[in-house]
């Protein structure tokens, strides 16, 4: 008989990966009532998985974070140290196109135990955090309001506006195209006069800035020439696989969603030190903070380019991510494993809309499970672009239960401005919510450091506290830790199902309420539901 030990790893298997019809295969029961989350964060919302589901992680993290983990209910987890195919069926998982041992593990009994098992093992926490102003005050984007426009002018009005507004200062990110081309890191002087006074200036404010980065080089430009002439680029085979990085002489050209262009490579030491040599001036010469850095997705490495060294589209994606790590204000939305590191990352852009809203909640919460405590639920009311064309005026609630929903998660982003889209009263909710956040940043900031030594998530699944209580497929709740529940609004009601775990929970607004039960309640526009555990029930 096996003795059950906390937090010991009671069962270990590793499978080695046999051909079978061309393809390696392994196949993993499921247990009964046993539900499993994990690989792909933007595939949150249909979690836990059901039969039928599958993807491919090879060459693709769906635009967002991504890992070879799955992890379940009953404390058991999957984890190869590369990607791998996987389909949810009726009585199994089967996995297939692996490139390394399969490792399935039973790390105790709940999905929490799992998590843990998998971490310490696999993608232990380092011990650092970002940046921590990405936690104790708001972030503000220039996109939504600039998009390709950026310009000196109107970064500072956006500033100067954040702070007449009433709004604290805090990270301030300028987006893409501020430079001439990508891999000229020096501000496009058609549109900024004076980059070292308006960083001044901003500095002043009591903001941090960023800039957005990139990978891409654009095509025959005079840095394009140079790094050719260096090798320091993916290289295009020319269809021809024997071809080797030596004899390779042209750089691959990459579509992507602007455009046409070379991709530096990071598998070569000198194109990251040319590309730390890069950003290191703009700190220097500009007197910049940190970096998005935005892009690095496996499908922009193609499988037939060649590095300098070998390395699978995923691995690519894994360096960009290691690049980031030098610097401590930074920022990422693709990303390929690193769990436990201190990288802040965003969830993918969302759309101006309820449906994509909804998958704020599942999406942050897998993220944690992956790994990524130091998450951002993507930009206040979505940062999906097209999604606000053509639209005379956006649904004003929801911006504000969009803003609600960030508020008390690890990081909190504006980008499209409040006070220019909403009247009084919606603003007024809005900055209500920034001013709750400012109540809880000192827990916020203590689960950060917590999560930097032990790897636990800050916003947690319902079923990571409350294992075995019906909550794995509650998705519209979270836990702040372990006693904070939050229940936002997520469609245009004004009232919402709330499940509560055993226990007694003190309210918002000061009710008392005994779980498990679950109940109706109003949420007025400027209310975010939110729930303290003051009494835990065995």
């Amino acid at each position: 008989m096996i003795k059950i030990v906390p937090c010991i790893i009671l069962f270990f298997f590793v499978f080695i990966a046999k051909a079978q019809d061309g393809k390696n295969i392994k196949t993993i029961g499921i247990e009964e009532g046993e539900s499993w989350y994990g690989a792909t964060v933007v595939d949150g919302n249909m979690m836990p998985f059901k039969e039928g589901f599958s993807f491919d992680l090879n060459g693709n993290v769906k635009g967002n974070q991504a890992a070879p983990l799955l992890l379940s209910t009953a404390g058991r987890y999957l984890w190869s140290n590369a990607p791998f195919a996987f389909a949810i069926n009726k009585n199994n998982i089967e996995v297939s196109d692996l490139h390394d041992s399969l490792y399935v593990e039973k790390a105790g009994n709940t999905l929490a135990d799992a998590y843990r098992g998998a971490s310490r093992k696999f993608f232990p926490a380092q011990g650092k955090l970002p940046d921590t102003l990405l936690f104790t005050r708001p972030q503000y984007n220039t996109w939504i309001e600039l998009v390709y426009n950026q310009n000196q002018d109107d970064i500072l009005k956006y500033a100067h506006d954040i702070i007449k507004n009433g709004f604290p200062p805090g990270v301030l990110m300028i987006d893409d195209n501020w430079f001439p081309d990508y891999g000229k890191f020096e501000f496009r002087k058609d549109r900024f006069a004076d980059p070292r006074k308006m960083i001044s200036e901003l500095h002043a404010l009591g903001f941090k800035v960023m800039v957005w980065v990139c990978p891409f080089i654009s095509p025959d430009s005079e840095v394009f020439r140079d790094l050719k002439s260096k090798k320091l680029l993916l290289l295009d085979s020319k269809g021809d696989s024997t071809l080797t990085w030596a004899k390779a002489q042209e750089p691959a050209i990459i579509n992507w969603w602007n455009g046409y262009s070379a991709v530096l490579d990071f598998t070569n030491p000198a194109a990251v030190n040319w590309y730390s040599s890069q950003l290191d001036f703009l700190i220097k010469e500009y007197g910049l903070d940190g970096f998005k850095l935005d892009a690095g997705d496996p499908e922009f490495y193609p499988a037939s380019s060649i590095s300098f060294r070998p390395a699978t589209q995923n691995e690519h994606t894994e360096l960009w991510g290691l690049f980031g790590l030098k610097y401590p204000l930074n920022e990422y939305r693709a990303m390929w494993k690193r769990g436990g590191e201190p990288l802040a990352e965003r969830l993918r852009d969302k759309s101006n809309n309820w449906e994509d809203l909804q998958k704020l909640i599942p999406d942050i919460t897998t993220a944690g499970l992956l790994g990524h405590a130091f998450a951002c639920p993507d930009m206040i009311g979505g940062g999906e672009f097209g999604s606000f064309i053509g639209k005379q005026k956006l649904e004003q609630m929801l911006i504000v239960r969009s803003a609600q929903i960030h508020a008390l998660m690890p990081m909190m982003q504006f980008s499209v401005a409040p006070w220019r889209v909403l009247d009084s009263a919606h603003f007024g909710a809005v900055k209500k919510a920034v001013a709750l956040r400012s109540q809880f940043v000192p827990l916020i900031l203590r689960l950060a450091q917590q999560s930097a030594k032990n790897g636990e998530p800050i916003i947690r699944k319902m079923e990571y506290v409350f294992p075995k209580q019906g909550l794995e497929r509650c998705n519209d709740q979270f836990m702040l830790g372990d006693s904070i529940m939050v229940a936002p609004m997520i469609t245009a009601g004004n009232s919402r199902m709330v499940s509560f775990p055993k226990g007694t929970w003190k309210a918002d607004d000061g009710s008392i309420i005994k779980g498990p039960v679950k109940k109706d309640i109003t949420v007025s526009m400027d209310r975010l539901p939110w729930f303290m555990l003051t009494k835990k029930s065995k």
